[in-house]
């Protein structure tokens, strides 16, 4: 029996960890079928506070569970498919875990357009977070893949770096709300490629281009894939509250059922950084111990 199993293993998972474990409570964390999260899969992270000088994704990551287990979190590889909606609460994977609470800090995955040269060049010209790494395409030619608000929020952001952005939808409108839409055309750095369906993405060792199912290509330094996230979440439901989407609703970190805790990307839909993440994942450890302190 621990005092508060983890799911998860990005920013909010070890983050929750290390607060739960030198606050003395029992903590298991289970790490999921991608160890480190999304982080893993980037290259140079150049905005989390304390590295001046950069860091990368599974450096990071792996830096945090270190300082996890020195605390004494025990860590598994699973991945939890079911949850009883009782404390105490009974996960199972491939084995079965037993916990006084619950932090659920399963993330969110960026959908892609599922193509092979997709992957190909993830992390070398091929980003899902603007936010993120924007700030490498200075001067650059980049496009932005989708037609919601995202896609044009993170159009107007990279206007900040890049010289040239053009966002490619494949239909003639747009799924994104009207102010945005206009927003995006008023700026003089943005142009539309509408219309148009990715056959694959070209290039050596990083991304040169793209080239559409019409035959036309068009060079690139950068592609911005904005065509939304899924919270890894689908194990919950009926366990706790979650949005349309699939995000975890919370009150501060507290989910609808009690005993059971979120933070990070499965319950954040609009930030998606891992200083967010990491924070939240200090508050639902927080929050966590003053619930156990409640009941003793």
């Amino acid at each position: 029996m621990y005092d508060v199993v983890i799911i998860g293993s990005g920013p909010a998972g070890y983050t929750a960890a290390i607060y739960t474990s030198r606050a003395r409570l029992k903590t298991l964390l289970v790490a999921g079928p991608h160890i480190g999260g999304q982080l893993t899969t980037t290259t140079m992270i150049d905005n989390f506070p304390g590295f001046s000088g950069g860091v990368l994704g599974p450096t990071l990551m792996e830096d945090m569970k270190k300082h996890a287990v020195r605390f004494g979190t025990e860590i598994v590889t699973d991945e939890v498919k079911t949850l009883t909606n009782t404390s105490p609460f009974v996960l199972t994977g491939f084995k079965e875990y037993r916990g006084k609470t619950v932090i659920v800090a399963t993330g969110a995955q960026a959908k892609t357009l599922g193509i092979a040269s997709e992957e190909q060049f993830r992390g070398k010209g091929i980003s899902y977070c603007a936010t993120c790494d924007g700030f490498f395409f200075k001067n650059k030619t980049v496009a932005v893949f989708g037609g919601g608000d995202t896609a044009m929020e993170e159009a107007t952001f990279l206007t900040k770096f890049a010289q040239k952005v053009t966002i490619v939808h494949r239909r003639e409108e747009f799924r994104a709300s009207k102010i945005m839409v206009e927003k995006a055309k008023k700026d003089p750095k943005i142009t539309f490629l509408l219309g148009k369906t990715v056959d694959q993405f070209y290039g050596d060792t990083v991304l040169r281009g793209v080239r559409f199912v019409d035959g036309t290509n068009m060079t690139l330094d950068g592609a911005f894939i904005a065509i939304g996230h899924t919270p890894a979440t689908a194990f919950l439901k009926g366990i706790v509250e979650m949005d349309e989407n699939g995000y975890v609703k919370v009150t501060n970190t507290a989910t609808s059922r009690v005993g059971i805790f979120a933070a990070g990307d499965c319950v954040d839909g609009r930030y998606r950084q891992a200083i967010v993440a990491a924070g939240q994942g200090c508050m639902a450890a927080m929050d966590v111990e003053k619930w156990l302190e409640g009941k003793k």
